[in-house]
C-alpha cells in the first residue's frame, strides 16, 4: 500500500521537513529539465560524425528540444487545471525517462530528433509544474521565497551541468551516454515524486486571452527570444567552429564555454533581490548592452586561436548580460498580471524565449547549409552581426522602458 502524500499545508510544523524534500525533488528535476538544453552541444561534432549529419542538420538537434518546450508549455496550466499537477508532472517524467532510451539508441537522425522533441515537451509540462507546487506549499514571505530561490537555482545551474556533462561523457566514452546519464536520476525522481507529491485542488482554467494586451509580458517574451536565441546561437556556432576549425576536444570546448553560464548560475540567487531592488528596466537594458558589446567583439575576431584574447571577453560579457537581464525578463513578464492569470503568463513568457531560440537556430542551420566544416569560420561574421542585432534590439526596447519611466516618475512630483 502507497504511503498518503505530503500535505500542502505548511501551517504543520511537523510538514516542514517533507515540505523541503519536496524542494529537493522538484528542484533536481529542474536541473534535468535544463540540462537537456545544453547537454548535447559540445557533442554535435560526435553525433554528426557516428549517425552521418550533414553540418546544417546539427542545430536542428539543439531546435527539437526548443520547439517541444516551447510548442506545449501554454498548455502545461491548462492540463494541470484538468488532469492535476502531480498526475502531469509524474507522467511527463516517466516519459521523459523513455526518451532518454530512444535517444540513446538513436541510429538515425530522426529518432534523435523525436527524442529531443519529447523531452522538450516533457519540460514544458514538468518545468512549471515544479513551480506551481512550490507556490502553493509554501505561504506567501520567506520561506516560499526562499524554496523559490532554491528552485531557481538548480534550473539556472543545470545548463553548466549539462555541458560539462556533455564534454566529459562525450570525450571519455560515447555521445550517447548525453542521452542515457538522466535516466536513473529521473527514475529516482519519479519514486520520490510518488510520495511526495502533494494531491491536487480544483483550480479555475486559465484564461490566455485576457493577456494578449499586457505589454510588459510582450516585450519580456520577445527580449527573452532574442536573447536566448543569440545565446544558443553563439554556443553550436563556436562549438563547430572549435572543433572543426582548431580541433578542440569536447571536454576542452565544454570548459571554454563556462564563461557564458557560470554567471547566470551563480547569481540566480540574488537576481530577484536585485530586480526588487532596482526594477526590471535598468538590469535589461545593462544586461542586454553587455551582450551587443560581446557579439561586436566576438565580429571582430577572425577566429578564437588566441581563448584569452579573442573568445573569452565574448563569454564573459555574454554571462554578465544573462545574468543581469534573464531574471528581470522573467520578473517583468508577470509584474502587472492578476494571481490568478500568472502561470499562463509565464507559460506564454517562455513560448516566446523559446521560439526564439527556434528561430535563431533555423537561421544557423540555414547559414551552414552547403558548408563545409572547415569554412565555418566563414560564418562568423555574418552570425555575429545577426546576433548583435538581436541584442542591440532588446537594448533599445530596455532603454525605451526605462525613459518612459522616468518621464511618468518626473510627470507625477
Amino acid at each position: 500500500m502507497s504511503r498518503p502524500a505530503v500535505s500542502v499545508s505548511a501551517s504543520e510544523p511537523q510538514a516542514s521537513a517533507a515540505l523541503w524534500v519536496l524542494v529537493a525533488v522538484l528542484s533536481a528535476n529542474m536541473l534535468l529539465d535544463a540540462l537537456e538544453v545544453s547537454v548535447v552541444i559540445v557533442a554535435l561534432p560526435a553525433i554528426a560524425a557516428d549517425l552521418g549529419l550533414a553540418l546544417w542538420s546539427l542545430p536542428l538537434v539543439m531546435t527539437a528540444f526548443a520547439l517541444g518546450f516551447g510548442g506545449l508549455v501554454l498548455l502545461a496550466p491548462v492540463l494541470t487545471s484538468r488532469f492535476g499537477r502531480r498526475r502531469v508532472f509524474l507522467i511527463a517524467l516517466l516519459v521523459f525517462v523513455l526518451a532518454c532510451v530512444l535517444g540513446g539508441y538513436a541510429d538515425n537522425a530522426a529518432m534523435l530528433l523525436a527524442s529531443r522533441l519529447v523531452k522538450g515537451a516533457c519540460a514544458a509540462l514538468t518545468a512549471p509544474t515544479g513551480l506551481a507546487i512550490i507556490a502553493s506549499s509554501f505561504p506567501e514571505g520567506a520561506l516560499r521565497d526562499r524554496a523559490l530561490s532554491i528552485y531557481s537555482q538548480f534550473g539556472a545551474s543545470g545548463f553548466t551541468v549539462g555541458l560539462l556533462a556533455s564534454g566529459l561523457l562525450t570525450a571519455e566514452w560515447t555521445w550517447r551516454w548525453t542521452q542515457w546519464f538522466p535516466i536513473p536520476v529521473a527514475l529516482v525522481l519519479l519514486l520520490c515524486g510518488m510520495r511526495v507529491l502533494p494531491r491536487d485542488v480544483d483550480a479555475p482554467t486559465p484564461l490566455r486571452f485576457r493577456l494578449v494586451g499586457d505589454g510588459a509580458l510582450l516585450r519580456s517574451a520577445a527580449g527573452g527570444a532574442l536573447l536566448n536565441g543569440s545565446f544558443l546561437y553563439l554556443m553550436v556556432i563556436t562549438t563547430v567552429d572549435l572543433h572543426y576549425g582548431l580541433g578542440w576536444s569536447p571536454l576542452v570546448i565544454a570548459l571554454a564555454l563556462l564563461p557564458a553560464c557560470v554567471p547566470l548560475a551563480l547569481t540566480a540567487r540574488w537576481s530577484t533581490r536585485m530586480v526588487r531592488r532596482y526594477g526590471a528596466p535598468w538590469p535589461i537594458l545593462l544586461g542586454s548592452c553587455a551582450v551587443l558589446l560581446a557579439y561586436v567583439l566576438y565580429a571582430a575576431q577572425p577566429r578564437a586561436e588566441s581563448y584569452v584574447e579573442h573568445l573569452l571577453p565574448t563569454l564573459l560579457l555574454v554571462g554578465a548580460g544573462l545574468a543581469l537581464s534573464f531574471a528581470a525578463l522573467n520578473i517583468q513578464a508577470v509584474s502587472r498580471v492578476p494571481t490568478a492569470d500568472r502561470a499562463m503568463a509565464a507559460a506564454t513568457h517562455q513560448t516566446g524565449v523559446q521560439l526564439g531560440a527556434v528561430s535563431m537556430l533555423a537561421v544557423l542551420s540555414w547559414r551552414l547549409a552547403d558548408t563545409a566544416p572547415a569554412a565555418v569560420v566563414d560564418h562568423r561574421h555574418t552570425g555575429a552581426v545577426l546576433i548583435a542585432a538581436a541584442a542591440l534590439s532588446v537594448a533599445i526596447a530596455g532603454f525605451g522602458v526605462v525613459s518612459e519611466r522616468r518621464t511618468r516618475s518626473a510627470s507625477q512630483r
